[in-house]
């Protein structure tokens, strides 16, 4: 836009007076950033439409508002990294392979102070590096960017690089945040950025104030957890080793960990990189006990440490052992998601197939479906479950699980899937045409499910949380009980004169037709908190006043889900027959209800909703 196109515009809409130097900014053949529609060229202005014509990558020759612009978009500099990545792409692409640190100075110097946040930097260069490299080439471009004398690092994300007028080595900005802080946590962070940053024929004596606060921080510190002390002081002594000083200084690492029942605790938050080191460090300080406190560690292991774990115990020739022990947790039902995770996702590997190969069979399956269920209804929000996820995304996962599997077995855990908590309705269809496509006589469930959802029941969430709390008790702890009890009388020989065992065998029953019937209800189940009820007629979630025709008074009921009756408080459900009487009924009506023998007219005095009387 020139000058005339700019006062035009202005003497139309009088406001974008002190935007007049943006608006001149928007010259034919400069770059542009948009909040919406990202980076693009402005092309050329129409000054009969006052349009700004702008090409955006998948909206080219787009017509915008320069007034509407003023605000959401920022014309750039010739030196921006975007604009040069157009000009000039092979500099940048050499900068951007070769020298990181010089591709930071050289942003920075596009913005007027020298410094922009660690969010804008990573927005710019993920656009220059391309978003699917962009993670890995920013590891390892931080390094380098950390040992560059002219860059001043930010400690967060929100906080500024700076490109300093007289550059400082990388170890004296460390000495001069050290100095600068009282936090133990960061004396420690800032330990472990020497490290990086400082060979031992580099190293300054004026560093070995670090060495100092850090030993300090390590003993003496009382806003350290356990985890935070024992990576500390494994940290201070790295430091010791720069300057040659590898004498134990106290507390020492292999101190921390001498209490056994604290290393669940330690590992739980120690860094990841740091979670081999401690394992050798467990094996060094108790090589008696080192292969069962593994065991224990890998039993509650999440993430990397899972790896870690499992690693460490085949390095130690415990594989036979490490086997044996997935194979006893599954049959005692104690794989936890994350070791299940771990082992659905390197069944194929050429490292730990033969390990896993006996477990690949329907009963993990089942025991994967119980963990995403418990997950499920642990989780306060709607967050992503890991095993769930897998499950979906990999194609050949229910194929694999179900190799060995008979049609009822198959058609047992289909159940357990449509019962599930932790997958919505459609992914429960895309893992059911899994099972449908090895075990075709499974696609009547689909039918049975339709037909269940004709007559759903409506349930509050107390009362379907109780009746799934009954049948995960009934599956996973009395009917492994019942076992158990009719294998132990078994081995007291003559059934037929055996009571203990003919008990067994009743409970036997009694529990199946109770998981049967739970199983059954739960499919049908829909989750209500009551909030559909209306004002205009009895529903699912109202408080309603009736009047007998044998009373004197009227009583007050209030009707609640299939689960919710508790007739000593007049609470309903909506199942009961007063309760279906009554439901679409309007003020004034009279119903007529059936009860031993005898029948009661009642007149409906006042509907209110429950959800308002909380």
């Amino acid at each position: 836009m020139n000058s005339e196109a700019v006062s035009a515009l202005i003497a139309k809409n009088p406001s974008l007076k002190s935007a007049k130097a943006k608006l001149e900014s928007m010259e034919t053949g400069s770059y542009c950033i948009h909040r919406s529609w990202g980076f693009g060229l402005i092309k050329d202005y129409d000054e009969a439409e006052q349009r700004l014509l702008i090409d955006f990558a998948d909206m080219p020759g787009h017509k915008m508002d320069p007034a509407f612009c003023v605000t959401t978009m920022d014309v750039l500099p010739a030196n921006h990294l975007l604009v040069r990545k157009e000009i000039e792409p092979d500099v940048i692409a050499e900068l951007v392979a070769d020298k990181p640190a010089q591709l930071l100075v050289e942003a920075l110097e596009s913005y007027d102070n020298s410094a922009a946040t660690q969010i804008e930097i990573e927005i710019i260069f993920a656009q220059v590096v391309g978003a699917d490299k962009f993670k890995k080439w920013w590891t390892g471009a931080r390094k380098a960017i950390a040992k560059d004398p002219r860059i001043s690092i930010p400690e967060k994300k929100t906080e500024c690089y700076i490109l300093r007028e007289k550059p400082i080595s990388a170890e004296d900005e460390i000495l001069e945040q050290f100095k600068g802080t009282r936090s133990a946590r960061r004396h420690i962070a800032l330990a472990v950025e020497l490290l990086d940053t400082t060979s031992k024929k580099d190293v300054k004596e004026e560093l070995h104030t670090i060495l100092d606060g850090v030993t300090e921080s390590v003993r003496d510190s009382n806003q350290l957890n356990s985890s935070e002390r024992l990576f500390g002081a494994a940290m201070r002594d790295d430091v010791a080793k720069l300057f040659g000083e590898e004498g134990e200084r106290e507390p020492t690492q292999a101190s921390l960990i001498a209490e056994v029942r604290d290393l669940h605790e330690i590992a739980e938050h120690i860094p990841v990189h740091f979670q081999r080191r401690f394992l050798d460090l467990v094996n060094t300080t108790h090589p008696i006990e080192s292969r069962d406190i593994v065991f224990n560690l890998l039993k509650v292991s999440q993430g990397k440490f899972t790896t870690e774990c499992i690693n460490f115990l085949i390095e130690q020739d415990h594989a036979d052992e490490l086997a044996a022990a997935l194979n006893r947790w599954q049959t005692e039902q104690n794989l936890r998601a994350p070791v299940l995770l771990w082992i659905v996702k390197n069944r194929h590997s050429k490292k730990f197939a033969k390990l896993l190969h006996d477990l690949i069979t329907p009963r993990l399956l089942s025991a994967v479906f119980f963990a995403i269920d418990y997950e499920a209804l642990q989780a306060s929000t709607a967050r992503r479950i890991p095993l769930g996820d897998i499950l979906s995304e990999d194609k050949d996962l229910i194929a694999d699980l179900l190799s060995t599997a008979d049609p009822e077995t198959a058609k047992d855990l289909a159940n357990t899937l449509m019962l599930n908590q932790g997958f919505e309705e459609l992914t429960k269809k895309s893992l059911l045409a899994r099972f449908i496509k090895i075990f075709p006589q499974i696609q009547s469930l689909v039918a049975s499910d339709a037909e269940g959802k004709e007559e759903q029941l409506l349930v509050s969430r107390p009362s379907h949380d109780r009746a799934r709390e009954e049948y995960e008790t009934i599956v996973s702890k009395k009917i492994p009980e019942n076992s158990k009890a009719i294998a132990t009388a078994r081995e007291h020989g003559d059934l037929k004169e055996n009571s203990e065992y003919k008990m067994a065998k009743q409970d036997q029953t009694m529990l199946m037709a109770r998981k049967g019937m739970l199983e059954r209800d739960l499919a049908r189940a829909r989750i209500t908190d009551f909030t559909e009820a209306s004002l205009e007629q009895v529903s699912v979630g109202s408080i309603v006043e009736v009047k007998g025709a044998s009373a004197d008074k009227p009583i007050t009921y209030t009707i609640l889900g299939a689960w919710d009756s508790d007739p000593e408080n007049n609470t309903i459900s909506y199942k009961t027959p007063l309760g279906s009487a009554l439901v679409g009924k309007q003020i004034k009506e009279t119903v007529t209800v059936k009860s031993g023998g005898n029948e009661e007219d009642y007149t409906i005095q006042s509907i209110a909703r429950y959800v308002d009387s909380l």
